[in-house]
């Protein structure tokens, strides 16, 4: 067994090096390809098989790594760089027939054609660099076999944990460092760390990217986003990508109404043209079930009191476009925001008329709710739990142990309204609500909208509870005060479709009565057959052309 000071001694640096940044571009290639999919097909439709691709497609560049050495006469490593620009070509006019391509095949037919050829390349020409430039094979074949491969392994582990942290840090945060901008800058390096005459063939690639590819943070491509949108009736008023995904402000010219989109999914919207008996504080949402979470004021007491507005305070967990917020302020509420991204909390204020006298916490609300435990336990008389995003809920925040850390923060005599959207005939439906129910003694569910006839119920449901089991959970009349002078209220701020609580009491054979955190892994498969379901929906309220050009 050589000593490491003779392997450095003997080992070829040039070799080892290019290897070495090979392994960590394709690494932090791949969090960015996901990335790039998930504005077309949603964050987890993205990766439900994306780890398994770049897995095979990796081992059989390994393994295959001396027969492609042989049939490109050992010039391989200079394809790398023509193939790694034509990737945001090719993947751009693949997300284009993203409708004919459905989902989750669309995903699977994209990195088969783009990204994956260029890590099955990379890891090829890579690990035959490394396992070359050691020169191990003077000790033994079982050394120069090994070593080389669980050295290529760590490196592409660590470049893909540096990636992700980089990403989670600086994402946004300038024009480059957008999705498309990385992806760009990815590509660059590739030609930088292996210059080759062969680079020209890549220019067409290039000058598409530069000049037709909508995604590209540069002024053109950014107008010919609009130019693409306005034949669906639509304008992009603003976007960038963050902690949550890709964000963006659509305005539809012809209906009348604004939209705030987090990648292949719509956190909320408001009309801009609606018919008000006058002009009302607050803008009336697109949804009704937004309107439906205001309904949590007319819950009267135990006593059968109602409720009133002055020196009340409210929590509010998750902002969206920020029209329910916007309606406790109105009533005079105290209200506090918890939101994670910050561009949401932005382009809510900047674009939705999000009142600016309300407190704000831009961070976790895991994070939030734990450290309120202990400096401000029961202070709340409202907490609305509405975390909706992406085309699945975060189950983080559906477990017992979260749902108990609200409930510490509720005031004895305060109620909760929780939305839940997702498919009500699927095992996590039923978990979320027993698990809200073994916390919260006394609830009362509705739906949006009535029942649908099918097998598949995807839907938002609201669970309205309260801390107390003295007396049911009732709700007073509204006045008209509580409509906030608008018609749309009028119809639908008391919840009308009732779902029998019972629906939900049954776990199943080898189902859990509620959730805990260490068990929310079991719940992935579930998520993403939601979020499959979620992208069919959303496919339908929006043109596939303004998913595609975003």
């Amino acid at each position: 067994m050589p000593s490491i000071d003779e392997v450095i001694q003997r080992a070829n640096p040039k070799k080892v090096f290019t290897g070495v940044a090979l392994l960590v571009l394709t690494a932090f290639y791949s969090p960015i390809f996901v990335l790039t999919l998930a504005p077309v097909y949603g964050s987890a439709p993205a990766s439900i098989f994306h780890n398994y691709g770049a897995a095979l497609t990796g081992a059989a560049g390994w393994f295959l790594k001396d027969k492609v050495q042989r049939l490109t006469n050992r010039r391989a490593v200079y394809l790398l760089p023509v193939l790694a620009l034509w990737v945001p070509a090719v993947e751009y006019l693949l997300l284009q027939q993203s409708a004919g391509l459905g989902n989750p095949t669309g995903p699977i037919i994209t990195g088969l054609l783009s990204y994956y050829p260029l890590v099955f390349l990379s890891v090829a020409c890579a690990g035959k660099l490394i396992q070359t430039g050691l020169r191990l094979e003077q000790e033994s074949d079982v050394l120069a076999e090994h070593v080389p491969l669980l050295t290529s392994y760590a490196i592409y582990s660590a470049g893909e944990h540096f990636a992700n942290a980089f990403i989670a840090k600086f994402i946004g945060t300038i024009s480059l460092f957008s999705t498309a901008g990385l992806q760009l800058l990815v590509t660059l390096a590739y030609a930088a760390v292996v210059p080759s005459k062969l680079l020209l063939l890549a220019i067409p690639s290039v000058l598409f990217s530069l000049t037709s590819n909508v995604h590209m943070p540069f002024g053109h491509p950014t107008n010919a986003v609009n130019a693409a949108l306005q034949h669906e009736g639509y304008e992009l008023l603003t976007r960038q990508d963050s902690t949550t995904g890709y964000i963006s402000v659509l305005e539809n010219f012809h209906d009348g109404f604004r939209v705030m989109r987090c990648d292949h999914s719509l956190l909320g919207g408001q009309w801009t043209r609606s018919p008000q008996t006058h002009a009302a504080p607050v803008h009336d949402p697109i949804y009704a079930v937004f309107t439906m979470l205001e309904s949590i004021r007319l819950i009267e007491t135990d006593h059968g009191e109602a409720r009133t507005d002055e020196n009340s305070k409210a929590l509010v967990i998750g902002l969206g476009v920020g029209t329910l917020p916007a309606a406790l302020i109105n009533h005079g509420i105290e209200t506090t925001i918890v939101e994670i991204d910050p561009v949401v909390h932005k382009f809510a204020s900047q674009y939705f008329g999000l009142p600016s006298n309300h407190i704000a916490a831009i961070e976790d609300a895991a994070v939030f709710v734990k450290r309120s435990q202990v400096s401000e336990p029961a202070k709340y008389d409202y907490i609305i739990h509405d975390v909706f995003t992406g085309g699945a809920e975060p189950v983080d925040l559906f477990t017992i142990e979260f749902i108990r850390g609200l409930a510490a923060l509720l005031k004895p005599d305060g109620v909760i309204a929780i939305n839940y959207a997702g498919d009500l005939n699927i095992y996590p439906s039923g978990l979320a609500v027993r698990t809200i129910r073994a916390v919260f003694p006394t609830c009362r569910i509705f739906r949006e909208e009535a029942a649908p006839e099918s097998n598949t119920d995807f839907t938002n449901m609201i669970i309205f509870c309260k801390k107390s089991s003295a007396t049911p959970l009732t709700f007073r009349d509204p006045v008209p005060s509580d409509y906030l002078g608008s018609n749309f209220r009028r119809s639908y701020l008391v919840p009308k479709h009732e779902v029998d609580v019972s629906k939900f009491a049954d776990h199943h054979h080898h189902g859990r009565p509620v959730l805990i955190a260490k068990e929310t892994g079991r719940l992935h498969k579930y998520q993403d057959r939601s979020a499959l379901e979620h992208w069919g929906i959303m496919r339908d309220v929006v043109p596939d052309a303004v998913w595609e050009n975003w």
